[in-house]
C-alpha cells in the first residue's frame, strides 16, 4: 500500500511542476512586452498665434431702402410697365392710372389761363398810358396767377396717375392688372434696394464695450453653405432694449449679386482686435463633467495630467488660459487610449526601424512554435 501511495504523489507534483513551467513560459513574456511597448500618438508643442475674441449672434437682412409701391387716388389700372422681379432704375414708370377727366381738366384751365394772360398784356398797356385804374390791372394780375396755378394743379394731379419708382432697385411680384381698381394704399409691388443691405443684429449690453464701428463682421446662411459673406458695422443703436438688455447693431455688407434678400436670418461673428493666445487643437482638449485636461508629454516620453482652463473655441481651436506654456508638448491624436504615466512615441518617428525590429522577433516565434 505505501508503495502505490508515493508513486500517485509523485505524479501529483510532476503535473504541477509542469504546468507552473508552461505558464512561465508562454505567459510572462507577452505581460511585459505589452507593458514597455510605447503608445503611439500625435504631439504638437504649445505656441502662440494669432487669435481673434468673437461676439456671435443671429441677425436679420434688411434693404437699404425698401418701400411697398401704392396709389395716392383712386382710379383704374390703365397700363403695368413692369414684370415681377425686374430691376428698375429711379424714376422709372411702373404703373398708368386713367386720367381722361383730369385731361380733359387740364386743357380747360390753360386756356383759361392763356386768356387771363392776353388780358393782363393788354391791361398793362392801358395801365401805361393811364386809361385804367391801376387796381384794375392788380386785379388782373392776381386772377392771371390763379389761373397759372389752377394748370399747375391739375398737371400735378395727372402726374399722380403715373406712378414711379422712386429709387433704382428689385421689384417683388406684382399685384395689380390692367383693369384693375386702386385706392390709396393699394400694394403694387414691393420695391427694394438690395445692391447694399443692412444686418441688425442684437448684442448682450455686458458686451458692448467691445463693439465698435467699423469693425467686420462675418456672415453665413442656411440658404448658401459654405459661403461667408462680410461686412462692417456701421451704426450702434442709441438705447439699450430694457426687455432683453440688449443693444442693436447695424452692419453694412456688399449685396452685389443680391443674393442676401431682406427677411433672410443670418449667422454673423463680430471679430475683436487680433491678440496672441495659447491655441492647441480642440480634440487635445479632454473634458470629464466640469474639468478640462490635456496630456502634457515629459522628457522621457511619458505623459501627465495637465488640467487648464479653456476660453473661446473656434473653428477646431480652443484657447488656453491657464494650465500651459509655450513650448509644452501635448498628445493631440490618441488621448483616448492614455493613461497617466504611459510612454508614448509620437506616431511616424522612425516607423522603418520598429518594423524591422519586430519582424525577426516574429520569424523567430514561428520557429519556436
Amino acid at each position: 500500500m505505501r508503495p502505490r501511495s508515493g508513486l500517485r504523489t509523485c505524479c501529483t507534483l510532476a503535473f504541477a511542476l509542469a504546468l507552473t513551467a508552461c505558464g512561465s513560459k508562454g505567459g510572462a513574456p507577452q505581460g511585459g512586452q505589452g507593458g514597455d511597448r510605447p503608445i503611439p500618438v500625435t504631439t504638437e508643442p504649445v505656441r502662440l498665434r494669432p487669435w481673434n475674441d468673437t461676439v456671435q449672434a443671429l441677425g436679420n437682412v434688411k434693404a437699404r431702402e425698401s418701400i411697398t409701391v401704392t396709389a395716392k387716388v383712386s382710379e383704374i389700372v390703365q397700363g403695368v410697365h413692369f414684370d415681377s422681379g425686374d430691376q428698375v432704375a429711379a424714376g422709372a414708370s411702373l404703373i398708368t392710372l386713367s386720367g381722361k377727366a383730369q385731361q380733359a381738366a387740364l386743357a380747360q384751365a390753360e386756356a383759361t389761363a392763356k386768356e387771363a394772360d392776353a388780358l393782363y398784356k393788354r391791361q398793362s398797356e392801358l395801365a401805361a398810358q393811364q386809361l385804367i385804374a391801376r387796381s384794375a390791372l392788380d386785379t388782373q394780375r392776381a386772377t392771371r396767377d390763379a389761373t397759372r396755378a389752377r394748370v399747375e394743379q391739375m398737371k400735378a394731379d395727372i402726374g399722380d396717375r403715373v406712378i414711379r419708382a422712386p429709387f433704382s432697385g428689385v421689384l417683388g411680384i406684382r399685384q395689380v392688372s390692367p383693369g384693375s381698381l386702386v385706392t390709396p394704399g393699394t400694394p403694387i409691388a414691393t420695391l427694394d434696394d438690395t445692391g447694399r443691405v443692412y444686418v441688425d443684429f442684437p448684442v448682450p449690453e455686458t458686451l458692448l464695450a467691445r463693439v465698435a464701428k467699423g469693425q467686420t463682421v462675418d456672415g453665413t446662411s442656411a440658404a448658401y453653405p459654405g459661403q461667408p459673406f462680410q461686412g462692417e458695422v456701421s451704426t450702434i443703436d442709441a438705447r439699450v432694449d430694457p426687455a432683453t438688455r440688449a443693444i442693436t447693431v447695424r452692419a453694412d455688407f456688399p449685396n452685389p449679386d443680391h443674393r442676401l434678400r431682406p427677411g433672410m436670418l443670418i449667422q454673423v461673428t463680430l471679430l475683436q482686435p487680433e491678440r496672441q493666445a495659447l491655441l492647441v487643437p480642440e480634440i487635445a482638449v479632454v473634458q470629464v463633467g466640469t474639468d478640462s485636461y490635456v496630456f502634457r508629454v515629459k522628457p522621457d516620453n511619458t505623459v501627465e495630467r495637465a488640467d487648464v482652463e479653456v476660453g473661446t473655441r473656434r473653428e477646431g481651436l480652443a484657447e488656453i488660459v491657464k494650465g500651459l506654456k509655450v513650448g509644452d508638448v501635448i498628445v493631440i491624436d490618441g488621448t483616448g487610449k492614455l493613461r497617466v504615466g504611459n510612454k508614448v512615441q509620437a506616431a511616424g518617428a522612425n516607423p522603418p526601424a520598429q518594423k524591422r525590429q519586430g519582424e525577426p522577433a516574429a520569424a523567430k516565434g514561428r520557429a519556436n512554435g
